[in-house]
């Protein structure tokens, strides 16, 4: 089964999930959030990972929805810490009900999450669970250093590669392991499956930070330049900070510390300094850095080739690579 067909799976599952707990006031957010889409692709990975040794899409697709539904729980917390108001082009939950509405949705999104994902065959429960838990614990340990490094001007390159891993790649990573779990899949080939999703994780949030200053807002699908403008710690600016000479490091400390700057007029600015320093460049060679590292792991993943052709594919998709 191809990715597209995997997709339209999860989605149809995930729009048929009931909610017959009471009250429905609690579970509502929980519908809406799940209502809002997305590109689903933790639980498609993991099913990628499955279809590689197994074949009975049915019995995994609940687990699946379990590892969407605990990714849309962290975005739910993390737009009521952000005080985000939109989401997808939505209103956020806490802005749509009430901050006490997100944080009580949110503890109970997070419990159905692990319902979800306890309901994969018996046999596999310890295995994946175990997973599972050590991933959720590293993505609050991801958010919190994220947290931290607001408070920082001295972050390095790699205390940021390791956040990111944290809150980012090791959900990828989780989902194609649990995909080969559940396929009966050598230990040694889950723990490939791990490390290229680590790697292709890793990839991936280096481009959405790239984009965020580079890519085209039509095709992205968010304003350019909002890291920028909010000061985030990303790849991009570590790396400025780090190899600017003495003016451009003054330069982009104003800038940083413009409480009045026009949207606009910062955002030029910055990216014309990160231009001169060259972190466009860097950034993308560290991207494909990744990319390439990632293969070298699902080169190794003990499976036909043929069998890893959609897998393979899908990366490259992420990634917005050609074949």
């Amino acid at each position: 089964m191809n990715a597209a067909e995997l997709l339209t799976k999860v989605n149809q599952f995930i729009d048929h999930l009931p909610y017959e707990r009471k009250p429905s006031e609690l579970y509502a957010p929980v519908k809406y959030v799940l209502s809002m889409g997305g590109k689903r692709i933790r639980p498609v990975l993991m099913l990628l990972g499955y279809g590689l040794y197994g074949e009975d899409y049915e019995q995994v697709l609940m687990p699946a929805c379990g590892i969407e539904t605990y990714h849309n729980y962290t975005l739910l917390h993390d737009d009521l810490m952000d005080h985000a108001e939109m989401r997808r082009g939505k209103p956020t939950v806490h802005c749509k009900w009430n901050a006490n509405a997100a944080i009580l949705s949110g503890d109970s999104m997070l419990v159905l999450a692990y319902e979800r994902i306890a309901q994969c065959p018996a046999k596999h429960l310890a295995s994946v669970l175990k997973v599972f838990t050590e991933t959720a614990l590293e993505i609050g340990e991801g958010q919190q250093y994220d947290m931290d490094f607001e408070q920082r001007d001295d972050v390095t390159e790699a205390e940021y590669i390791e956040m990111i891993r944290l809150k980012t790649s090791v959900l990828l990573a989780c989902a194609l392991k649990i995909g080969a779990i559940l396929g009966e899949a050598p230990t040694e080939d889950q723990e490939n499956l791990y490390k290229f999703g680590e790697q292709i994780g890793l990839a991936f949030q280096l481009q959405d930070d790239y984009l965020d200053v580079y890519g085209d807002p039509k095709v992205f699908g968010k304003i350019i330049g909002g890291d920028i403008m909010s000061n985030k710690k990303t790849y991009m600016l570590i790396n400025a900070f780090s190899r600017a000479n003495a003016q451009q490091r003054a330069q982009l400390q104003q800038w940083v510390h413009h409480p009045d700057a026009h949207p606009a007029e910062k955002v030029a600015a910055v990216t014309q300094l990160y231009n001169e320093i060259g972190v466009d460049r860097l950034a993308q060679a560290k991207i494909n850095e990744y990319f390439q590292r990632s293969k070298q792991y699902l080169d190794a993943v003990n499976v036909d080739e043929q069998r890893k052709q959609e897998l393979r594919q899908y990366a490259l998709q992420m990634m917005n690579r050609a074949y």
